[in-house]
């Protein structure tokens, strides 16, 4: 007897402290989410990487079902009793997924260009804990979840095509559109009197996100997923030796590293050359350019001068490496936009040239 009446003051207890720090738990739990995301997410095309997105989605998508189950007035028993634990499974699944999204996405995302798609992404983050109300949070919850799921699509089903573009994009929304209807429909059916107030604004917040995501892809905003800048800089010479890059540049002050731009000073008909590398999934083969532009003071606007197009092939965790090389450049601002065919911005190279008959010292660099 001393048993069976302690086992349950136990869990009244463990239930009574998840409903008095729910806010905070929550909190933590989206916090705990993003750290998991630090140490486990790698590359995009790892299969452990598209598992673990998966999980999140799943989890996400569960532990709202589950909530909307335990606020249905026909439901009762142990989602009634542990239904503290859905919000913290849900805000950890979503936290997860956020900083995953922001992780892959900040990648490739070129800030002058991609600001609302990140400022979007931030927005959501902030309004999930804005919303307390039951069918306010469940219309909230659900358009995240649809956002995290047509994101992770547009993230993972290009590396199954072995290409990018508008058609794989639309595949990417269209697949995630078709299991956002089927999961409404789940919802209805576990509790549809709770449901029914929620549906049209539901399905409302789908159509926005859907809307918002199209606009941003034909507009450029929406980094070219799944290619990402690995890794950049601009150098007096370079050449090929084998497995490697060859560099002769001047020293990079820390800033650059921020995308403030370095000054190159060249002796006159000096060269100077833009690396870069490109990371792509495994099997996936596509074109990128080098865009040369030149700021004219006069006119003041960009100016282009030379635009380069090599393939880059999938597959190599460092990014598949190239460069282009413009002679004799005029002094001034001078910018390299790493670009897609369909014109979509990868990266960006921005840099001042100022010729000079005293060159500093330079150093060797191996690009690998």
């Amino acid at each position: 007897m001393e048993i069976s009446s302690a086992q349950p003051s136990k869990f009244a207890a463990i239930r009574g402290f998840l409903a008095r720090y729910r806010p905070h738990l929550s909190v933590a739990s989206m916090l705990a989410g993003f750290t998991s995301d630090y140490m486990l997410l790698g590359s995009i095309d790892l299969p452990t990487t598209q598992a673990l997105l998966s999980f999140y989605l799943v989890l996400a998508a569960l532990g709202i079902a589950l909530l909307h189950a335990a606020e249905s007035s026909a439901i009762r028993g142990f989602l009634q009793r542990w239904r503290n634990l859905f919000p913290m499974a849900i805000q950890f699944a979503l936290g997860s997924l956020w900083s995953g999204l922001l992780v892959f996405y900040s990648r490739t995302a070129v800030f002058a260009t991609s600001w609302p798609f990140l400022l979007l992404l931030l927005a959501f983050l902030v309004g999930n804990e804005l919303f307390h109300r039951y069918v306010s949070r469940l219309v909230f919850s659900t358009t995240l979840l649809f956002f995290a799921l047509i994101s992770v699509a547009i993230l993972i089903v290009p590396i199954y095509f072995h290409a990018i573009g508008p058609k794989v994009f639309l595949l990417s929304g269209g697949g995630a559109v078709i299991a956002f209807l089927i999961y409404c429909w789940i919802l209805a059916w576990i509790g549809g009197s709770r449901f029914a107030p929620a549906r049209w604004k539901m399905l409302g917040g789908g159509l926005a996100v859907f809307s918002i995501l199209n606009i941003f892809y034909f507009t450029g905003v929406l980094p070219p997923l799944p290619l990402a800048l690995a890794a950049s800089g601009v150098y007096q010479n370079i050449r090929k030796s084998g497995p490697v890059y060859l560099a002769i540049g001047q020293h990079q002050p820390w800033y650059t590293r921020f995308g403030w731009p370095q000054t190159i000073y060249l002796a006159p008909g000096a060269p100077v050359s833009v690396f870069s590398s490109v990371f792509a999934p495994i099997a996936l083969t596509t074109r990128i350019r080098h865009e040369w532009e030149w700021y004219s003071p006069q006119k003041q606007e960009w100016i282009p001068e030379a635009s380069v197009t090599f393939t880059v092939s999938g597959g190599r965790n460092g990014g598949y490496r190239g460069y282009t090389t413009k002679h004799d450049p005029m002094d001034g601002k001078w910018r390299v936009d790493i670009e897609t065919e369909g014109d979509r911005l990868i990266g960006r190279v921005q840099f001042r040239v100022q010729h000079t008959g005293s060159v500093p010292q330079l150093e060797h660099v191996v690009l690998h």
